[in-house]
Order: C-alpha cells, then structure tokens, then sequence
C-alpha cells in the first residue's frame, strides 16, 4: 500500500472483490465503487444475480432463499474475504457487515477496521 493514493487503493480493493465475487459466488457485478471512510470501507456492488436469480427473486419465497444463500456463502468464505483486504491495507479487519437487495440486485459490504484508515491519506498529501 505504499505511496498509493486512496483512490488507488479503493480500485485496488474494487478489483479484488470482483475477483472474489467470480471464484468464490460465481459471477461478478456489472458495477462496482468502494469508498475508504475513516475506520470503515465500504463497497457497493451492482448486478450480481444470475440472471436465475433474477427470476428467483420475482417471488416473496425466491427472494428470501437468494438471500439465505447469498449469506451462507459469504459467511463460509468471511475469513478469506477479510484476508484479501487486510492485506491490501496493511490493516486488521475487525468485522464485516454486508446485505443484498433483491429488489435492485445490489450488495453492500462493509468492513471495519481497527484503525482509521483515511488519516493516513491526509496526513500525507493523500499518498499512503
């Protein structure tokens, strides 16, 4: 992470969950943006149903197995997950949250760090 911007490091950080996205729930979104805020990163993903899980979750029923699933997937790779960011920013991970909708077909995650991530940024001209 080493004289890399903040953005850098947020594309840096975009690029590996698209590649966990891929190997590890079988397809990756059509958009991805991850913002650095204080102690927390934070990326939005966008287009990650199949298109079978785009049908699934026309129905009430559908939409909650997408879900069920979706989360017992990322809860059985978390460790991995965490792994992959803690090593991008040279930082511990101390939890991670994440939710779907299934109504836009997008996902949220959200890591917390243990420490504030952003002040180095400022503290020197935005280069870490």
């Amino acid at each position: 992470m080493k004289d890399k911007t903040k953005g850098q490091v947020e594309a840096q950080i975009s690029e590996a969950i698209i590649k966990f996205e891929k190997e590890y729930m079988g397809r990756g979104p059509t958009e991805i943006k991850t913002y650095i805020i204080k102690d927390m990163i934070l990326v939005r993903l966008q287009g990650v149903f199949t298109p079978a899980e785009e049908h699934l979750a026309k129905s009430i029923e559908g939409a909650e197995l997408i879900k069920k699933t979706r989360m017992q997937l990322l809860e059985s790779s978390k460790s991995l997950l965490e792994n992959l960011i803690s090593d991008i920013i040279t930082c511990r991970v101390r939890s991670l949250h994440t939710d779907i909708s299934t109504k836009t077909g997008e996902r949220i995650i959200v890591f917390i760090l243990e420490r504030n991530l952003e002040d180095k940024f400022t503290k020197i001209g935005n280069i870490i």
